[in-house]
Order: C-alpha cells, then sequence, then structure tokens
C-alpha cells in the first residue's frame, strides 16, 4: 500500500493564448484552462502505481477558486481525493514562494496520512522553468529524480523506487529511497481514457480548500513579498520578413548576394 500525492496545475492553453499589447501581459481570458500536460502524466503515472500495490492517490493545486476544475479532472484519471491550496495571499507568487506554499500543504496533508512518494510534471507550460519540483523537494527534504521517463520499479517493503532519467542522449537509471520526489516527462506513460464511474463521482466531488491560516505559513514567504523574482514584461517576437531566393549560377547567385549584405550593412551603420 503506497499514498502518492501529485502536485497538479491549471494553465492557459498555449495553443490559443495572446499577448495584450496595450499591457504586455498574457490574455488569460483568450484562452481554455486546461490541466498542465506534463502533471496529467504524472496523474496516470500515480494511478498506475496505486493499481500495481494498492493504496491511494492525493492530488494538491494551488490556484484561485475555479483551479478546483483541475482537481476534479484528476478525478475523472482515477485519483481518489485533492486539495486546493486558495488564498488572496498567494497572489503574484513566483516559482520560490510557489514551491514554498506547496510544501506548507503537502506537510499537513502527510500529518493526516503519511507521504510515500511525490509526482510533479516536468515543468508548467505557462513557464517552462521546471523549479518547483526541486523546490518542493528541497523545502521537505526529500531525495529528488528529475527528468524521469519511466518508473521500473517500485518495493513498498524495501522503501526504494527504480527509475530511468532522460539525458540527452541515453538515459540514467537510479534508485532512491521513499519517501521521494519525481518529476516527469510526457513519454512516461499514454493517457486513458476516463472511466465513466470515475466521470460520475468527479462530477460530484468537492475538493478540501486550504488558506494561509491553515497553513500556519510565513506571509513573508508567500505573494509577491516571498517572490524574489517578478515578470515586468512579455512580448510576441517580432515576425521575420520571406525569405528570398537568388537566381542563377554560382558566380550571379554569389555577386547578387555581396551586394545585398552590403546594402544591408550599409543601412545599419
Amino acid at each position: 500500500m503506497v499514498h502518492i500525492l501529485v502536485c497538479v496545475k491549471q494553465v492557459p492553453d498555449t495553443t490559443e493564448v495572446r499577448i495584450d499589447p496595450a499591457t504586455n501581459t498574457l490574455d488569460r481570458s483568450s484562452a481554455p484552462a486546461i490541466i498542465n500536460p506534463y502533471d496529467s502524466h504524472a496523474v496516470e503515472e500515480a494511478v498506475r502505481i496505486k493499481e500495481q500495490f494498492g493504496g491511494k492517490v492525493t492530488v494538491i493545486s494551488m490556484g484561485p477558486p475555479n483551479a478546483a476544475e483541475v482537481i476534479k479532472r484528476c478525478i475523472t484519471m482515477g485519483a481518489d481525493e485533492g486539495y486546493l491550496l486558495s488564498d488572496r495571499m498567494f497572489a503574484g507568487s513566483d516559482t520560490l514562494a510557489t514551491s514554498y506554499i506547496l510544501a506548507k500543504g503537502i506537510e499537513i496533508i502527510s500529518r493526516r496520512e503519511p507521504i510515500d512518494l511525490i509526482l510533479c510534471g516536468k515543468q508548467a507550460i505557462d513557464g517552462d522553468t521546471a523549479q518547483v519540483g526541486p523546490g518542493i523537494a528541497r523545502r521537505l527534504g526529500l531525495p529528488q529524480l528529475t527528468y524521469v521517463n519511466k518508473v521500473a520499479e517500485v518495493e513498498p517493503d524495501k522503501g526504494e523506487i527504480k527509475v530511468h532519467r532522460k539525458l540527452d542522449d541515453a538515459y540514467e537509471v537510479v534508485i532512491a529511497k521513499l519517501p521521494c520526489l519525481i518529476t516527469v516527462e510526457k513519454e512516461i506513460n499514454e493517457l486513458r481514457y476516463a472511466s465513466l464511474p470515475d466521470m460520475i463521482r468527479a462530477a460530484r466531488y468537492q475538493p478540501g480548500v486550504l488558506g494561509a491560516a491553515d497553513l500556519e505559513a510565513d506571509a513573508a514567504m508567500m505573494g509577491l513579498k516571498g517572490s524574489p523574482t517578478s515578470v515586468t514584461r512579455i512580448f510576441a517576437p517580432t515576425q521575420r520578413g520571406q525569405g528570398e531566393v537568388l537566381k542563377g549560377d554560382v558566380s550571379q547567385v554569389v555577386s547578387q548576394l555581396i551586394d545585398k549584405l552590403s546594402t544591408k550593412i550599409s543601412q545599419n551603420n
């Protein structure tokens, strides 16, 4: 029996998100909110481990009240329960403050029921920092196994896990003691369709909500106060013009190219 906790995030669908030209910030209203794709695979892997050894899958998310929909989505995937960390004091948190808030939430949950394994997606598609998972592990004093693309073995009796970590041109086999935290790649598994019973349960499910007071957290470590970094501007890259095809034999093409480069240099100077 294992108790697995998965950290999930609600993000805007980056295939549809737009940038507000007036404010140079993300126009989140232009795109639907979805569960972070990497986190979906973390939930799927947690459910597979539960199916193999028995136990429980708990999900946790930080966000506004409507982020409860992401937790409901996890319930359709086979998670057993979920907690939403939601408080106005959390607004503006960077990755450092976010890892602090999530770690405090995990501590509260683990007091009620000890946690054997924490799973996170490799990164969130709206930030791409890959910092929150390792930050949680550091705050909780847990071993961290990042960029995992295969869970090879889980041995609850021995308190060990063996994983494959993705490298540039190979993979690394690592064994760690439980409890530990792993961050997963998308290729770790294939997502399955939700079952009808899980869909019905998710429609009725209401996650537990924890605020700053519940977490017994330090206000100076959360929100803008606890965030040493901030995003000052977001902008779309300048669209490049169309290329030009130079025609002729080699000498003609070289001559044309030199003329065009010389003109370009003169214009820039």
